[in-house]
């Protein structure tokens, strides 16, 4: 079971050391487009763009060779278009995703890993794909869900006039069924209103140069619909998954338990019964069918106007969805059902219609794709390519691989980071750094349902090892042989010294030049306010360790002590303003763990606080080695009054109230002592030092 000849050929032999030391991006995919087929905006102007977005659907679709499915609008834009078999997102999250989209970045340049986070906010000076096109003089509009979060309801920089979109309404899962065929007409659930907004809004710009993005909701949960696309389907038309666990022995990271629960109808997690699978499947081919009739209303206007020889058309799903693969639901997992999305673009003029191509792509490929389609420039800084070279000719080689990713929260290791490559015959997982929370590795030729991770069978060892690398290589080593591979050097934006990793050096930095007002510095003004503050800071803090690769988890956060001081500064500092955004709260996370984990150089026993003290006080200290600790407390006459045994404990910094040794002014009879001086000595391994406290009644 090895990979292909061609395939090996892009396994760059780099360590994930090296990779993140280069921190190379591809310079506009440092490509060049001048010896391949050329799309040509026609003659009067540049092509419009219609850009339809949909969320939670997987590739479940007539076109995608699902005969049950009732999808007859999206099946004949696929027949006017190129459909994409193998389409990738890059974080099988709503937010994360969309802004990889949206911003042409992969999840770890965009700090997006959540559905929270706003992009604009860890990224101020990002150019998204619409500001792209009303920077070179496209009416942007954006019409239903397009971008999430604080994004998806205000962004002038994006949008040539305001959103539309309706205000998010509050559903008591209890006390509501996963899925309902409603007795009301199209128009009057808000995808309805989507799409008639959508058809106002092209019959407002047709005679503009435009770029529209219309956002449907639906397939999302919970499954409502009218009544007349669930009568399109019965359960009979279905099929259940034959896997209802977990493939054999894949690790328990990988699942998502709690994809599905807390619906009226649903009490349980997944698995489900056979007939509730069933039932939940119909509801959600019926929703689908209701989008599909939406999008058809909107692809029909774009005719009445005379529009759709003059416009590119780009449909994607954010991801995939599970309907009870290894017993999960939803997304949010790195298996194929996840990760793969829909994928269809047409291009007036294109050579080849109704044909379907089995190149890897991704969805961070659809920004430069459209500034290639419309002869917009491909910025520098995008980390996807252009598909129009698959488009001209769908059956050329293509990438060697795709890539996705997540961060999964656990109770026993916190945080842990999951990446995943998909090549042309296996998909290749590690959790964590160089996979030590897990390894997966799936066969699709011998094992299309991926019901077996085969990453621990001895005879795949080298084939694990070749993916291994290929997977730290990353996008930029999966890329198509007719691209030029002169990499382009290219730091992140909070890599303020662009050395390549975000570091405390970073820090110090902005820490330096803090009250700077338009500061001569480019990068110490994150946030782009006019002034260097906290607020910079901890954006920076928050990307901690980050580098410009993108396909291996970060490296582990260490502090030196000298350093400590410093960083309890900045928590001071941070702590007088009302932090309420996510990546600032991450930002002051971040110390907080700098502080905890500091590796001192020797055990040091500082001055309590409050000293004089009453009735109680702490007693902070370093450890420079991991070993037992005790805190005697004595009188003037030597007596002891108060032994704290606090057990054995690892190297660090015990500086903090919360770490610090803790003495409530009682002696070992529970009596308050009195007034006067005392000492404490610590007792750590070899290490015995004693202080003076005063106490004051």
């Amino acid at each position: 079971m090895k990979e292909t000849t061609k395939q090996k050929t892009f396994s760059r032999p780099f360590t994930r050391r090296g990779f993140l030391s280069a921190s190379l991006k591809a310079g506009a995919a440092a490509f060049t487009t001048g010896l391949l087929p050329k799309l040509r905006a026609n003659a009067a102007g540049q092509y419009n763009v219609l850009f339809i977005a949909v969320d939670d659907l997987r590739p479940m679709l007539g076109c995608y060779g699902h005969t049950e499915m009732r999808t007859p609008n999206i099946d004949k834009l696929a027949q006017r278009g190129t459909l994409f078999n193998r389409a990738y997102c890059q974080f099988p999250v709503c937010n994360p995703s969309r802004a990889s989209v949206l911003t042409g970045l992969r999840p770890n340049t965009t700090g997006v890993h959540d559905n929270p986070t706003d992009f604009r906010e860890v990224l101020p000076g990002v150019i998204t794909l619409p500001q792209h096109f009303k920077t070179y003089g496209y009416h942007t509009r954006s019409v239903g869900k397009v971008a999430h979060g604080d994004a998806a309801w205000k962004d002038d920089l994006s949008w040539s006039a305001p959103i539309w979109r309706q205000q998010w309404k509050y559903i008591d899962k209890t006390m509501s069924p996963s899925w309902q065929a409603l007795d009301v007409a199209d128009d009057e659930l808000e995808d309805g209103k989507i799409a008639n907004a959508a058809i106002e809004v092209l019959t407002e710009i047709k005679d503009l140069n435009f770029f529209l993005a219309v956002g449907f909701n639906k397939p999302h949960l919970p499954f409502y619909a009218p009544t007349k696309y669930f009568d399109l389907y019965t359960i009979q038309d279905f099929t259940a998954p034959s896997d209802t666990s977990l493939p054999r022995n894949a690790p328990a990271i990988a699942e998502n338990p709690k994809g599905m629960k807390a619906y009226q109808d649903i009490t349980k997690f997944p698995p489900f019964s056979e007939e509730k699978t069933l039932e939940l499947t119909r509801a959600y081919a019926a929703n689908i069918s209701y989008v599909d009739a939406l999008i058809g209303r909107v692809l029909d206007q774009l005719d009445v106007l005379g529009l759709t020889e003059n416009t590119v058309i780009v449909f994607w799903g954010d991801h995939g969805f599970h309907l009870g693969e290894h017993g999960l639901w939803r997304k949010n997992t790195l298996f194929e059902d996840s990760v793969r999305s829909p994928l269809i673009i047409s291009i007036p003029g294109q050579t080849h219609r109704n044909v379907s191509t089995d190149a890897l792509v991704e969805l961070v490929d659809i920004y430069p794709t459209l500034c290639d389609a419309c002869q917009l420039p491909i910025l520098t800084e995008l980390e996807g390519i252009t598909m129009l070279p698959a488009i001209e000719e769908p059956t050329q080689p293509w990438k060697t691989a795709a890539f996705s990713q997540l961060k999964r929260g656990t109770v026993e290791r916190g945080t842990v980071d999951g990446y995943t490559m998909r090549t042309d015959r296996y998909r290749y997982t590690e959790w964590g750094d160089s996979g030590k929370n897990g390894i997966e590795l799936y066969d699709y030729q011998e094992n299309p349902n991926e019901t077996i991770n085969i990453a621990e069978d001895p005879e795949n060892k080298e084939l694990v090892t070749d993916l291994s690398e290929q997977l730290q290589a990353g996008w930029i080593g999966a890329l198509p042989d007719m691209y030029d591979h002169n990499y382009v050097p290219r730091t992140l934006p909070w890599d303020i010294n662009n050395d390549g990793v975000i570091d405390i050096s970073d820090l110090e930095i902005i820490s330096n030049r803090f009250g700077e007002v338009n500061s001569e510095h480019p990068k110490v003004d994150v946030n782009r306010d006019g002034r260097v503050d906290i607020l910079d800071l901890l954006i920076v803090a928050a990307h901690f360790t980050e580098s410009g690769e993108t396909a291996a988890s970060p490296t582990s956060i260490s502090l030196l002590s000298e350093y400590v001081e410093r960083v309890e500064a900045w928590l001071v500092e941070a702590n007088k303003i009302n932090v309420s955004s996510p990546i600032l709260r991450r930002g002051i996370a971040t110390l907080e763990t700098l502080v905890k984990i500091a590796i001192p150089r020797n055990t040091v026993l500082l001055p309590n606080y409050p000293n004089p003290f009453n009735p109680e006080t702490w007693i902070p200290y370093d450890l420079g080695e991991d070993t037992d600790v005790h805190i005697h407390i004595y009188n003037l006459k030597g007596v002891s009054i108060r032994q704290l045994s606090l057990g054995f404990q690892t190297a660090g910094t015990y500086r903090t109230q919360s770490r610090a040794a803790h003495w409530d002014g009682r002696n070992s009879v529970g009596e308050l002592v009195g007034s006067g001086v005392y000492f404490y000595t610590l007792n750590a391994g070899n290490v015995k030092v004693t202080r003076k406290m005063i106490v004051k009644k």
